[in-house]
């Protein structure tokens, strides 16, 4: 009997956001206004595949993107974490759902060495086309409306908790750690054994605080983190229960 943890990456693993990270690789390290006011809500990924082709034809290429990437630094804590995870992967199954991308996430985790702490991730697919432009797609369709076209992370966690049980796999608890808007949908749903960890100072925690507030239910407990170290803490107690 295992738990389930759930990472965000940008702002949770990493401590920024790739996306915007990139940005420097561009000349004078900024976009020209017409392409920053393409952005339409809701449309990132669309928005994202416009970065990336401007920064082709700006001659950008596959090594200089990945070493702005691997340069990004892990948010506090965060290597600890991971390192406790590692330890303790016969007491925990490990997942990240990112809004950022497949190629991203593979380069970061590849230069730190810690593919092998994650199970699976759920991202939007990523790759170089024949001239050296790097593609994304949408992760997915859904009818959700409360997310983003291209991914509501709440269906990618009911679909992965389900074919897990499938296959005889049921978790005592899941443990969300995120930071951001679009990771309040998943929590949402969350139930009375999980835990519902954002980080402080971001949206999602201050969007939890405002609901609780607004005494809007939440099934889960939530405890908040600067650090990593305050997440070792938690899962060690959640351990020894």
């Amino acid at each position: 009997m295992k738990i389930l943890l759930v990472f965000d990456f940008d702002n949770t693993i990493i401590d920024d956001n790739s996306d915007t990270w990139i940005v420097q690789c561009a000349p004078e390290k900024k976009l020209p206004i017409e392409l920053q006011d393409s952005y339409k809500k809701g449309f990132w990924t669309e928005f994202m595949g416009r970065v990336f082709k401007y920064l082709g034809d700006e001659g950008v290429r596959e090594d200089e993107m990945k070493r702005a990437m691997t340069s990004m630094p892990f948010t506090p804590g965060m290597v600890e974490l991971l390192n406790f995870i590692r330890k303790n992967k016969d007491k925990f199954d490990c997942i990240i759902i990112s809004d950022s991308n497949s190629v991203f996430i593979d380069w970061v985790l590849e230069a730190t060495s810690f593919h092998d702490v994650f199970d699976k991730v759920f991202t939007n697919p990523a790759a170089f086309d024949g001239s050296g432009h790097l593609t994304v797609e949408n992760y997915h369709a859904h009818s959700c409306r409360r997310c983003p076209k291209n991914l509501c992370k709440n269906v990618v966690l009911v679909e992965f908790v389900n074919k897990q049980l499938q296959q005889g796999v049921n978790y005592t608890r899941i443990v969300y750690i995120g930071d951001g808007g679009n990771d309040l949908c998943p929590v949402t749903f969350l139930k009375k054994h999980d835990v519902a960890m954002p980080r402080k100072g971001y949206t999602l925690q201050k969007t939890l605080s405002r609901m609780s507030q607004n005494l809007e239910p939440m099934e889960s407990c939530v405890v908040i983190w600067s650090s990593g170290i305050e997440i070792v803490s938690h899962l060690q107690f959640l351990i020894k229960e």
